[in-house]
């Protein structure tokens, strides 16, 4: 394969991200495809510099063997970040513009919400990230967009059957849903046969079902306060949380207190992440609960009809979209979901095309949300189940700022100054905080990968904190420990954490282990989960037994369990540093994404629809009028 390397030209300090990614020319995409074997039938060009890779690539790649799977996590983050993304990428460029080793870096794709909003883009940083940085931020391929669309569908779905319900009979409504033809013949359209074979009802035609089967049928007979489905937006608007809708006169005062949620917070996107197929997506949107009949039966997408439409919206979307790095090495961006509601991983379609292109010998390097605790944890137990993938290596990521802070630093908040002692030598407090570090590399390894710490380094940090760490992190039985620069360097700066990487992957010598059988009840995963946390047990509020008893007797209960907990504590309680042990895990609510295929308990309360500060990042971008460029992205 003739390798396009792209030297960076390194500058000190480091330029902001934008500016950076907008000094170097991207390659056109086409050549990023040829150097990973894709011809032009295997990708539809977006642009320049984008192109969706098609699935069809898996059954021409059927009998090619897999690169080794590294998954980066990391450990339990300040607010500002430690560097997960930088350090997926800065990675992969060492490999690739370096090492010589075929590579694909797999990461999310990010919500414009944060873009606006606090957070800024998710293109990695400094001399390590993913171009063109604003394409990568914004629209990308159109993805979130077609799940908004696909989730706000079924949410017209819902409240126009509950609509017209109200004011039909059993036989209007049979006659409605099954109209006549030119001949005069009722009939059943594939979608009502799941629908009939659900409600164990055998008959063909309309016409021979008794008037019990027809109110079966026919009368969804949803009950409002269980209904769990709201609508979505790609934007962080506080002021949508909760409304009630249904205020129009022709509602005929069908008033309905829902809310929005953020559009990567929809099931529809934790679908996408977990399908393994076009057939495996239409089944799992199809099976979509959406909330439950009054006589407390679950009611799906596809008892609404809608299962085949949610699929037609997202036939582009299950298509992963190839990009590039700033030294060259290809990227698989695809779907994003929540970190907490959610499994916060990519997608299992680009890790497992990724895992072909690179082959034997080659390295696919993913992300997974969050600390360790949460990313990694839900990339073993939920995503390398459904996709029956085996990761070699786990990667920590690590920064002395963070290792500070848990070690009793002053509290770390994003948009104000750092304390002094995070920008000042202090050995004994970044040992103290060791104790974090330590817990993660014990949870990961438990699993049966290598595990390698990667120290995000900052200018501030000293030779002998850096050296505390590496001590911690070999005596807590990580694989190997190593500092790197990236950042300020690029892939040169990440070279010594890819030969690591390397010894890591051939060296395995255990099968993947899970955290928790999948035959064991709701709780005995729940209490599995938690004392990985250091809980020593967990309590479970009326509303959260009423749930799990529901989920149980509605045939759920063989589902893994998705915890959505504070990514800031192993605890409950995000103020709670280190590695705190001995408390009781509050679960709140429980609730379930059936159609991705997961049950998530609520630990404490959970915002699915962020809001804007004062002063959003939308302040700083504008465009260059002259030239058509991004400005101000962070």
């Amino acid at each position: 394969m003739g390798k396009t390397i792209r030297k960076l030209e390194v500058a000190s300090p480091v330029p902001a991200d934008i500016d950076i990614a907008n000094s170097v020319e991207p390659l056109h995409i086409s050549q990023i495809a040829e150097e990973l074997n894709l011809s032009p039938q295997h990708y539809d060009l977006y642009g320049k510099y984008k192109a969706k890779v098609l699935l069809s690539v898996l059954d021409e790649l059927q009998g090619t063997g897999d690169g080794y799977y590294v998954v980066v996590g990391g450990i339990t983050p300040t607010p500002l970040g430690e560097g997960k993304s930088t350090t997926t990428v800065g990675l992969c460029q060492a490999m690739g513009a370096f090492l010589d080793k075929k590579v694909v870096t797999c990461l999310r794709q990010p919500s414009q919400g944060p873009t606006f909003g606090i957070k800024g883009g998710a293109a990695g940083g400094g001399y390590s990230q993913v171009i063109p940085m604003d394409e990568f931020n914004l629209h990308l391929t159109g993805d979130i967009h077609a799940i908004t669309a696909a989730n706000n569908l079924m949410a017209a779905a819902i409240d126009t059957r509950i609509f017209h319900e109200s004011t039909q009979s059993d036989k209007a409504l049979l006659n409605r849903l099954c109209p006549p033809n030119k001949e005069g013949q009722r009939s059943f359209n594939d979608i009502m046969f799941r629908r009939l074979k659900k409600l164990g009802i055998s008959k063909s035609k309309p016409e021979e079902l008794t008037p019990a089967e027809v109110k079966k049928f026919a009368r969804l007979d949803i009950d409002p306060d269980s209904i769990t489905w709201r609508r979505v937006m790609d934007v962080n608007d506080r002021f949508l949380r909760k409304i009630t809708i249904g205020q129009g006169p022709e509602e005929k005062g069908m008033v309905r207190e829902t809310g929005f949620d953020i559009s990567v917070a929809s099931e529809i996107m934790a679908v996408l992440a977990l399908t393994t197929s076009l057939s495996d997506m239409r089944e799992r949107l199809g099976k979509m609960v959406i909330g439950n009949s009054k006589a407390g039966d679950p009611i799906t997408a596809d008892d609404l009809g809608v299962g085949g439409a949610l699929t037609v919206l997202m036939k582009d979307a299950i298509n992963p979209t190839l990009m590039q790095t700033l030294e060259g090495t290809p990227v698989l961006v695809h779907a994003g979901p929540f970190a907490n509601i959610a499994h916060g991983n990519s997608s299992i379609v680009a890790d497992k095309i990724a895992l072909k292109l690179v082959g034997p010998g080659g390295f696919v390097v993913t992300e997974a949300g969050f600390g360790a605790d949460i990313g990694t944890e839900k990339f073993m137990n939920i995503k390398c189940r459904y996709s029956g993938l085996t990761p070699q290596c786990a990667i920590i990521v690590a920064t002395i700022r963070a290792l500070k802070m848990h070690g009793g630093g002053p509290e770390v908040v994003a948009g104000k100054p750092l304390d002094r002692a995070y920008v000042t030598e202090n050995v004994s407090l970044v040992e103290a905080g060791c104790i974090n570090l330590a817990r993660h590399i014990s949870n990961t390894k438990a699993y049966g990968v290598n595990v390698v710490v990667a120290v995000n380094k900052f200018s501030t940090d000293s030779e002998a904190e850096l050296n505390a760490v590496r001590r911690a992190a070999l005596s807590a039985g990580a694989f190997d420990a190593v500092i790197c620069s990236h950042h300020a360097h690029g892939g040169k700066g990440a070279v010594d954490l890819g030969v690591a990487v390397q010894k890591a992957c051939e060296n395995v010598t255990q099968p993947l282990k899970f955290l928790y059988p999948l035959d064991v009840g709701i709780k005995e995963k729940i209490e599995a989960i938690a004392k990985s946390y250091g809980a020593s047990g967990v309590e479970y509020s009326e509303q959260a037994e009423k749930q799990i008893e529901m989920y149980s007797k509605q045939g759920f209960s063989g589902l893994p369990i998705c915890m959505a907990k504070t990514q800031y504590s192993f605890s409950h309680n995000a103020s709670e540093k280190g590695a705190p042990s001995g408390f009781v895990l509050p679960i709140r609510d429980v609730r379930g994404s059936i159609g991705a295929g997961f049950i998530y308990p609520l630990v404490g309360t959970m915002s699915t629809m962020p809001g804007l500060p004062t002063r959003p990042c939308f302040y700083d971008i504008d465009i260059d009028t002259a030239t058509g460029r991004v400005i101000g992205l962070s």
